[in-house]
């Protein structure tokens, strides 16, 4: 009875805790990354404004930083013509298939421009992640059909 009850109290800590998967993440994904490209999964011109902010060309070579011990980062757009500056978000890694290694990834902004609409979140795809890369994936839809977006991340 004893070693049952030792069992089930060990199942229900590990259980209750963030997966070994996500801690491993959440080091890599420590420190500054550049976001050197984002691509369509279709052909065309598109005016897209990421994470409601600023177009595509004004992202790429953004600069971005992540605090994983709580949770936090900022990112840094300075393109000429862009509303450049910092810009302050959480986050949170959640596993959703260890075998794939896709992870459902929430960025929630915290800049004053969001305060009014404390509920705001991006859902994107972690697709990759190394020590040197990263891939987020977001689908929407255009005129009925998925259309995705891939943004391309090298650390510093």
């Amino acid at each position: 009875m004893k070693n049952t009850l030792l069992f089930l109290i060990a199942i229900s800590l590990i259980s209750c805790g963030t997966s070994k998967t996500v801690r491993t993440s959440k080091k890599v994904i420590k420190g500054n990354w550049v976001l050197n490209s984002i691509t369509y999964s279709e052909k065309g011109t598109y005016n897209v404004n990421l994470l409601n902010d600023d177009s595509k060309d004004c992202f790429e070579g953004s600069l971005w930083q992540f605090v994983p011990n709580n949770n936090t980062g900022t990112y840094n757009i300075s393109n000429v013509g862009c509303s450049s500056g910092a810009r302050n978000f959480v986050f949170t890694i959640q596993e959703i298939d260890s075998q794939t290694g896709l992870y459902d990834f929430l960025l929630k902004p915290t800049n004053e421009k969001y305060k009014s609409d404390t509920n705001q979140g991006f859902r994107l795809n972690l697709t990759a992640l190394s020590d040197v890369a990263m891939e987020w994936e977001q689908t929407v839809r255009v005129d009925g059909k998925p259309f995705t977006i891939t943004m391309n991340f090298n650390k510093q």
